[in-house]
Order: structure tokens, then C-alpha cells, then sequence
């Protein structure tokens, strides 16, 4: 907790804990709620900064992301992302400033109110934003890595993102676009829309031809439905599918469901919660440093970025081991 009576720089600068907040996640209900939010927060932190994002996200602008910058250039020690997956991944990419962190000193802590939820899964984090702020208020720590991916954005730019969770591409780009568009589905909840859009999603989708390199020495053409790059162990609304991932190990778990359609999905669509769709034989794993994708045909090889979805291979995912503090 900052002390009221902290010095205050010319320029602003000032320690201090600041809450980077998206009023538009969880259907609209974090800006609904934030006056309770607040009162809570302020409760358990003392006095809190607030900043609000105003804009939705592109490839090359994330709003949460500037707000955290200007949080951390301000002082804050303790930035605090409110909202969901998507929220979360803006606030970590707000932590740097090209290939450099601004504050390295500064923690991370993550309040879910947003549709999935999948990043705080990996923690064993509450869902209830009550139980959250208590959690953050225990000031205990860890040190996790980030990923650094590299790759091609919806307007051909190349472009550089940081994620915390998973980074993905196939299939499950082709997910994100459909949840994105996604409206009575929401109604029944994270799992529920994302259950239901991939299997939309399957139903007109074809793997892809996709060179595949790592530091452990893969150079291979795959047929790939989905292949997952991942820090966490969950993603699209609590698919287990990195059960063996840990945040903090320098390594990323890569999982490749190869040519499974529809019939597979549907016959076995509890297995990929539970962890145990790693026994199928169509699925590939390994752990790596750095991985990098090149499509092999015409069609473009969407990526999923923490739930987003901001372009295209080819791609390089890279490992930035204890990156971040976390307050858990």
C-alpha cells in the first residue's frame, strides 16, 4: 500500500497502485458492478488509480495496453487488470515498450471479470471478483514467463505481441472470429459460447499444411487442426489443452491436434477438459523454447492470442522465462 503522503515528482511520478479496468468485459457487467468493484478494491489496497478503456482493440492499438504504460511511467508498482482474457493480455503487453520492460520492479495482478477466465484456471484463482480482490491483497507472488510471438497482422504488417496464456493457431483462430460475433450464445456462459463456436467453427473448417521448426530439432510439414503454444494449461472457456504447462518453467508446451474433424470432436469432446486428449495418437506434443510456423498453401493460417485474434502466420513464439511478477 502506498503511503498518502508519498512525494509526488514533478513529472507525476508517484508509487502508487493503479487498476487498468475494461467496463466492456463480461457482457458489460464490469462497468455495471464497478462501483462495488472499487469500494472493495480500496478497501483491502488503500487508494487505487483508475483507468478506463474508452476503445476496442486493434492489431497494432490495445488500449489497455497504453493505459498500463501510462500507469507504470506514472509510478504504479501494482497494476491491477480488471476484465477478462483479453484484458489481461493488453495490460502484460503494456508492461513493455518494444523489447524492454518499463518497470521490471512493478507486479501484475489479474481480477477476472470477463466471459472465460482461462488464465487465472492455470492459478487456481477464484472467479468471483470478491474472492479475487482478497487474493490480491494477500501480496504473495511468483515469477512466470511470458511469450514474445512474432508474425503477420490482419494488414500484412509484420508485429510483435507479448501473451501470457496461450498462442495458438488453426482452428482456433477461426474460433475467436466466430465468439467475437457470437450474441445468444453468450447468455449461457464462457464455456458454452466457445463449446458451441468451435463446433461451428469445425463444421466448414479444413486442417492446413503448416512447416513447423523448434529448438528441440522438429523441422516438419504437419496437417494441423489446431496447434496450441502454451504458457497456461487452459484456453477457449476451460479446454484443458496443455495439462502439463506451469508458468514459471521456461518452457512452452506445444499441443498439435493433427487432422481431427468433426466426428472426433464430438465422440471425444470431454477429453480435451479433462486433460486426457494428449493419449490420442492424432495428437503431437512437446515442450520448446521457440517455435516457428509457416503456412504451406494458399489459405491463411489464422492465430489465436489470448482469446484475440490480431492475424496471421508465419509466426515465431519465443520464451521469456520469469518475465513477470504475479501476485497470486
Amino acid at each position: 500500500m502506498v503511503h498518502p503522503t508519498a512525494h509526488v515528482r514533478a513529472d507525476g511520478y508517484m508509487p502508487h497502485v493503479a487498476a487498468v479496468v475494461n467496463p466492456r468485459s463480461g457482457g458489460g457487467y464490469t462497468g455495471r458492478a464497478w462501483r462495488r468493484i472499487a469500494s472493495e478494491l480500496e478497501k483491502h489496497l488503500g487508494p487505487v488509480r483508475v483507468h478506463f478503456t474508452g476503445s476496442p482493440s486493434s492489431p497494432h492499438y490495445l488500449p489497455a495496453a497504453e493505459l498500463t504504460r501510462q500507469a507504470l511511467r506514472e509510478g504504479a508498482q501494482l497494476v491491477i487488470a480488471v476484465g477478462g482474457d483479453g484484458t489481461i493480455n493488453e495490460v502484460v503487453n503494456g508492461f513493455y515498450e518494444g523489447d524492454e520492460q518499463i518497470n521490471p520492479d512493478a507486479h501484475l495482478a489479474i481480477l477476472n471479470c470477463g466471459t472465460g477466465g482461462d488464465f487465472r484456471r492455470t492459478f487456481g484463482f477464484p472467479q468471483e471478483w470478491e474472492k479475487g480482490i482478497a487474493h490480491i491483497a494477500s501480496g504473495n507472488t511468483r515469477r512466470i514467463d511470458i511469450g514474445r510471438l512474432r508474425f503477420i497482422a490482419e494488414d500484412g504488417r509484420e508485429t510483435t505481441r507479448y501473451f501470457d496464456n496461450i498462442a495458438s493457431f488453426g482452428m482456433s483462430g477461426a474460433v475467436d472470429r466466430a465468439v467475437n460475433r457470437a450474441t445468444w450464445q453468450k447468455n449461457f456462459g464462457g464455456s458454452f459460447t466457445f463449446f458451441w463456436c468451435s463446433m461451428m467453427a469445425m463444421l466448414g473448417y479444413r486442417p492446413r499444411e503448416v512447416r513447423i521448426k523448434t529448438d528441440t530439432g522438429i523441422d516438419e510439414e504437419m496437417t494441423v487442426g489446431t496447434c496450441a503454444v502454451a504458457n497456461g494449461r487452459f484456453f477457449g472457456g476451460g479446454m484443458m489443452i496443455a495439462p502439463k504447462a506451469e508458468p514459471d518453467d521456461g518452457m512452452f508446451d506445444v499441443t498439435v491436434l493433427m487432422d481431427m474433424g468433426m466426428w472426433d470432436f464430438l465422440k471425444d469432446s470431454g477429453s480435451i477438459y479433462k486433460g486426457t486428449h494428449i493419449d490420442n495418437p492424432k495428437v503431437f506434443t512437446d515442450r520448446v523454447r521457440w517455435l516457428e510456423a509457416e503456412p504451406l498453401g494458399d489459405k491463411p493460417v489464422l492465430l489465436d492470442v489470448d482469446g484475440e485474434a490480431p492475424g496471421r502466420l508465419p509466426a515465431r513464439f519465443e520464451i521469456l522465462p520469469g518475465a513477470l511478477t504475479l501476485r497470486v
